[in-house]
């Protein structure tokens, strides 16, 4: 099972960076990055609470909560993403369990280029690792990954990595398009890219739905942002419905106010509860991000 936000969160996706990538996988970059939309992004660090608000007819599950932390910020030459995920499951018919997650992308500013790196435990043990190297084309690209080995994937011509779809959500928004559908892949499991079908709703206010908390920066949530619903398809498998559902608060700074993910048996929320912008570095180097500390604005998720 997995609890996954995919569009840059967009995120949207698993994670943290117990597990750095290793600079000899790096892929030489193109540093081209967007200005027009760079004015809008905002390099941010932020803690959602996730909860389960609905189960459906046959649903095993009783109970989903945890935290996910997530960390977005551009170096000289590209996007890199940390997630990590902290999450306990309960079941009707057999013990609860833990299962946390790390996931780190470094995607250059052309999205040609994608390095991405990912680890799951159970219960304290680990029971997946990805790593691998993505490109993308004008007439398509392809997934590689190093762990595990002989796995890949190709990518369909127009295929994206998550800053990309991120950026182009942000373009259609304020153009005021109100459908988009593209195929992404993030490298975060080995089920390969999946298509994603947005509908980009109205405008809303995200000051009148948030309570305003010294944990938030407030003034990176008094943004524009849309109400967007988007419908996740695996592209490997022909299938007519969904994996999952999101119905989320999307800023055009690209932070995700707030987010409900709707499975085939369960839903969960997942509501922002602290955020900090973080300065832009001019460093081209990627470093293993501090540890959260915990304070008031920041509860360290990975102490359980």
């Amino acid at each position: 099972m997995k609890i996954f936000f995919r569009v840059c969160l967009s995120l949207i996706v698993f994670f943290a960076f117990n597990a750095p990538l290793n600079a000899a996988d790096f892929i030489e970059p193109k540093a081209v990055q967007n200005e027009e939309i760079d004015q809008y992004l905002v390099p941010h660090k932020a803690l959602y609470d996730i909860k389960l608000v609905a189960t459906r007819s046959g649903s095993q599950i009783i109970n989903i909560s945890g935290k996910m932390y997530y960390e977005w910020k551009p170096t000289c030459d590209a996007w890199v993403t940390d997630h990590r995920f902290n999450l306990f499951y309960e079941y009707a018919d057999s013990p609860g369990m833990r299962v946390t997650s790390d996931f780190s992308t470094f995607e250059t500013f052309d999205g040609e280029n994608l390095n991405f790196s990912a680890r799951r435990k159970r219960d304290n043990t680990l029971y997946q690792e990805l790593r691998g190297k993505a490109v993308v084309a004008d007439k398509g690209g392809e997934a590689t990954f190093t762990m595990p080995e002989d796995l890949d994937f190709k990518l369909s011509q127009g295929a994206m990595f998550p800053m990309a779809h991120t950026i182009e959500m942000i373009k259609k928004a304020k153009s005021k398009d109100k459908f988009f559908k593209a195929v992404v892949f993030d490298g975060s499991d080995d089920e390969g890219p999946v298509e994603i079908n947005s509908f980009i709703g109205d405008s809303v206010n995200a000051m009148k739905i948030i309570q305003a908390s010294d944990d938030l920066d407030m003034a990176l949530l008094n943004t524009p942002a849309w109400k967007v619903r988007m419908a996740v398809f695996p592209t490997l498998k022909d299938e007519e419905l969904s994996d999952y559902e999101m119905s989320m608060v999307f800023h055009e700074n690209g932070i995700i106010s707030d987010m409900l993910i709707e499975y085939g048996d369960f839903s969960v929320t997942q509501k922002l509860v602290a955020l900090d912008r973080l300065e832009k570095t001019d460093s081209c180097e990627v470093k293993k991000p501090e540890k959260i500390v915990s304070d008031n604005k920041n509860e360290k998720i990975d102490k359980n």
